[in-house]
Protein backbone atom coordinates (compact mmCIF):
# COMPACT_ATOMS: atom_id res chain seq x y z
CA UNK A 1 0.00 0.00 0.00
CA UNK A 2 2.89 2.34 0.78
CA UNK A 3 4.56 1.98 -2.58
CA UNK A 4 1.38 2.34 -4.13
CA UNK A 5 0.83 5.77 -2.18
CA UNK A 6 4.47 6.74 -3.18
CA UNK A 7 3.95 6.06 -6.80
CA UNK A 8 0.68 8.64 -6.64
CA UNK A 9 2.77 11.10 -4.78
CA UNK A 10 5.61 11.04 -7.70
CA UNK A 11 2.81 11.03 -10.20
CA UNK A 12 1.41 13.62 -8.62
CA UNK A 13 4.58 16.16 -8.74
CA UNK A 14 5.64 14.85 -12.40
CA UNK A 15 1.83 15.81 -13.74
CA UNK A 16 2.67 19.31 -13.60
CA UNK A 17 6.37 19.11 -15.09
CA UNK A 18 4.31 17.14 -18.02
CA UNK A 19 1.91 20.16 -18.43
CA UNK A 20 4.69 22.83 -18.43
CA UNK A 21 6.90 20.61 -20.91
CA UNK A 22 4.07 20.15 -23.24
CA UNK A 23 2.86 24.01 -22.89
CA UNK A 24 6.89 25.02 -23.69
CA UNK A 25 6.86 22.86 -27.02
CA UNK A 26 3.69 24.86 -27.97
CA UNK A 27 5.22 27.76 -27.56
CA UNK A 28 8.45 27.19 -29.52
CA UNK A 29 6.14 25.57 -32.46
CA UNK A 30 4.36 28.27 -32.23
CA UNK A 31 7.46 30.79 -32.19
CA UNK A 32 8.94 28.59 -35.16
CA UNK A 33 6.30 29.42 -37.17
CA UNK A 34 5.95 32.68 -36.53
CA UNK A 35 3.49 33.10 -33.97
CA UNK A 36 0.86 31.56 -36.67
CA UNK A 37 -2.19 29.37 -35.24
CA UNK A 38 -3.39 26.02 -36.01
CA UNK A 39 -6.33 25.58 -37.78
CA UNK A 40 -6.84 22.23 -35.86
CA UNK A 41 -6.15 19.80 -37.96
CA UNK A 42 -5.17 16.73 -36.11
CA UNK A 43 -3.38 13.49 -37.24
CA UNK A 44 -3.80 10.01 -36.14
CA UNK A 45 -1.35 7.75 -37.08
CA UNK A 46 -0.14 9.64 -39.78
CA UNK A 47 -3.82 10.21 -41.96
CA UNK A 48 -5.35 13.53 -41.60
CA UNK A 49 -7.68 13.68 -44.05
CA UNK A 50 -6.07 16.28 -45.40
CA UNK A 51 -5.09 14.55 -49.04
CA UNK A 52 -1.73 16.24 -48.97
CA UNK A 53 0.62 13.39 -48.88
CA UNK A 54 2.48 12.34 -51.94
CA UNK A 55 0.58 11.04 -55.38
CA UNK A 56 0.99 10.94 -59.40
CA UNK A 57 -2.02 13.34 -60.68
CA UNK A 58 -2.88 14.16 -63.71
CA UNK A 59 -1.54 17.34 -64.55
CA UNK A 60 -1.88 19.35 -68.35
CA UNK A 61 1.71 21.46 -68.23
CA UNK A 62 4.01 23.17 -70.78
CA UNK A 63 7.46 22.44 -68.73
CA UNK A 64 9.89 20.44 -68.68
CA UNK A 65 10.07 17.02 -67.39
CA UNK A 66 11.96 17.33 -63.99
CA UNK A 67 10.58 20.66 -63.38
CA UNK A 68 9.28 21.65 -59.84
CA UNK A 69 6.15 24.11 -60.30
CA UNK A 70 4.71 25.18 -56.93
CA UNK A 71 1.55 26.51 -56.74
CA UNK A 72 1.07 28.48 -53.50
CA UNK A 73 -2.45 29.54 -53.87
CA UNK A 74 -3.67 25.49 -53.49
CA UNK A 75 -0.54 24.77 -51.43
CA UNK A 76 0.80 22.05 -53.67
CA UNK A 77 3.92 21.06 -55.16
CA UNK A 78 3.86 19.38 -58.76
CA UNK A 79 7.59 17.41 -59.91
CA UNK A 80 6.73 17.25 -63.42
CA UNK A 81 7.21 13.65 -64.96
CA UNK A 82 5.62 14.69 -68.61
CA UNK A 83 3.00 17.05 -70.55
CA UNK A 84 0.00 15.16 -68.87
CA UNK A 85 1.13 13.70 -65.03
CA UNK A 86 3.48 14.87 -62.21
CA UNK A 87 4.05 13.95 -58.90
CA UNK A 88 2.12 15.90 -56.10
CA UNK A 89 3.00 16.63 -52.70
CA UNK A 90 1.32 18.93 -49.95
CA UNK A 91 3.37 22.26 -48.93
CA UNK A 92 3.51 24.55 -46.38
CA UNK A 93 3.50 28.37 -47.99
CA UNK A 94 4.32 32.01 -46.61
CA UNK A 95 1.91 33.87 -44.16
CA UNK A 96 0.41 36.44 -45.35
CA UNK A 97 3.13 39.06 -46.92
CA UNK A 98 5.63 36.60 -46.86
CA UNK A 99 4.71 35.05 -50.53
CA UNK A 100 6.30 35.79 -53.92
CA UNK A 101 6.18 34.57 -56.96
CA UNK A 102 9.60 33.98 -59.80
CA UNK A 103 11.81 31.22 -61.30
CA UNK A 104 14.76 30.13 -59.73
CA UNK A 105 17.17 27.00 -60.00
CA UNK A 106 18.15 24.67 -56.86
CA UNK A 107 21.56 26.04 -55.94
CA UNK A 108 21.96 23.37 -53.43
CA UNK A 109 20.94 20.53 -51.14
CA UNK A 110 21.68 19.61 -48.16
CA UNK A 111 20.78 16.73 -45.47
CA UNK A 112 20.11 17.37 -42.19
CA UNK A 113 20.90 21.43 -42.51
CA UNK A 114 21.40 23.68 -39.51
CA UNK A 115 19.37 26.76 -39.22
CA UNK A 116 20.46 30.17 -38.74
CA UNK A 117 17.38 32.98 -38.43
CA UNK A 118 17.38 35.95 -40.60
CA UNK A 119 18.21 39.19 -39.11
CA UNK A 120 14.72 40.68 -40.38
CA UNK A 121 13.56 37.45 -38.17
CA UNK A 122 15.11 38.09 -34.94
CA UNK A 123 14.38 41.70 -35.67
CA UNK A 124 10.20 40.16 -35.39
CA UNK A 125 10.84 37.64 -33.34
CA UNK A 126 13.59 38.53 -30.74
CA UNK A 127 13.39 35.14 -28.86
CA UNK A 128 13.82 33.04 -31.70
CA UNK A 129 16.93 30.50 -31.40
CA UNK A 130 20.05 31.99 -33.21
CA UNK A 131 20.93 28.41 -34.16
CA UNK A 132 20.02 25.41 -34.69
CA UNK A 133 22.20 22.53 -35.18
CA UNK A 134 21.54 20.16 -38.18
CA UNK A 135 19.60 16.93 -36.88
CA UNK A 136 18.07 18.47 -33.65
CA UNK A 137 14.34 17.40 -33.66
CA UNK A 138 12.85 20.69 -33.70
CA UNK A 139 15.19 22.02 -36.28
CA UNK A 140 12.72 24.01 -38.90
CA UNK A 141 14.42 23.09 -41.87
CA UNK A 142 13.59 19.35 -41.03
CA UNK A 143 15.76 16.58 -42.26
CA UNK A 144 16.14 17.83 -45.92
CA UNK A 145 17.09 21.30 -47.66
CA UNK A 146 17.02 22.69 -50.91
CA UNK A 147 18.20 26.26 -51.32
CA UNK A 148 16.50 28.90 -54.20
CA UNK A 149 18.59 30.83 -56.25
CA UNK A 150 20.65 33.77 -54.18
CA UNK A 151 17.46 33.93 -52.05
CA UNK A 152 16.76 32.74 -48.39
CA UNK A 153 14.05 30.36 -49.27
CA UNK A 154 13.84 26.77 -49.19
CA UNK A 155 11.83 23.72 -49.85
CA UNK A 156 12.59 21.58 -46.79
CA UNK A 157 11.08 19.10 -44.04
CA UNK A 158 9.63 20.22 -41.04
CA UNK A 159 9.52 18.80 -37.61
CA UNK A 160 5.40 20.53 -37.40
CA UNK A 161 3.69 17.88 -40.30
CA UNK A 162 0.84 19.37 -39.19
CA UNK A 163 2.51 23.23 -40.54
CA UNK A 164 2.01 21.28 -44.21
CA UNK A 165 -1.43 22.82 -45.75
CA UNK A 166 -1.02 26.30 -44.01
CA UNK A 167 0.26 29.26 -45.05
CA UNK A 168 2.72 30.62 -41.83
CA UNK A 169 6.19 30.79 -42.82
CA UNK A 170 8.88 33.31 -43.80
CA UNK A 171 8.41 32.47 -47.53
CA UNK A 172 10.03 29.03 -47.72
CA UNK A 173 7.84 25.96 -48.60
CA UNK A 174 7.54 23.03 -46.06
CA UNK A 175 7.18 19.54 -46.85
CA UNK A 176 6.59 16.33 -44.62
CA UNK A 177 9.98 14.95 -42.96
CA UNK A 178 9.09 11.81 -45.87
CA UNK A 179 8.25 13.83 -48.48
CA UNK A 180 11.21 16.56 -48.62
CA UNK A 181 13.26 13.38 -48.59
CA UNK A 182 11.43 11.50 -51.65
CA UNK A 183 12.17 14.99 -53.48
CA UNK A 184 15.57 15.40 -52.76
CA UNK A 185 16.31 12.22 -54.05
CA UNK A 186 14.43 12.51 -57.35
CA UNK A 187 16.02 16.20 -58.15
CA UNK A 188 19.55 17.31 -58.84
CA UNK A 189 21.53 20.62 -58.28
CA UNK A 190 19.92 23.10 -60.78
CA UNK A 191 16.89 21.48 -61.38
CA UNK A 192 14.06 24.64 -62.21
CA UNK A 193 11.64 26.18 -59.66
CA UNK A 194 8.64 27.45 -61.01
CA UNK A 195 6.56 29.63 -57.96
CA UNK A 196 2.98 30.70 -58.77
Amino acid sequence: MRHVAALAAIAALLGPVGLAKAQVDKERMEMLRGGATKKGVYNIFGLDGTGLGRTTVSYQNKYKPGTIVVDTAARRLYLIQNGSTALQYGIGVGRAGFQWKGTHKITAKKVNPSWTPPPEMIARQPDVPRHMKGGDPDNPLGTHAMYLGSTLYRIHGSPDADSVGEAESSGCFRMRNTDVADLYQRVPVGTTVVVK
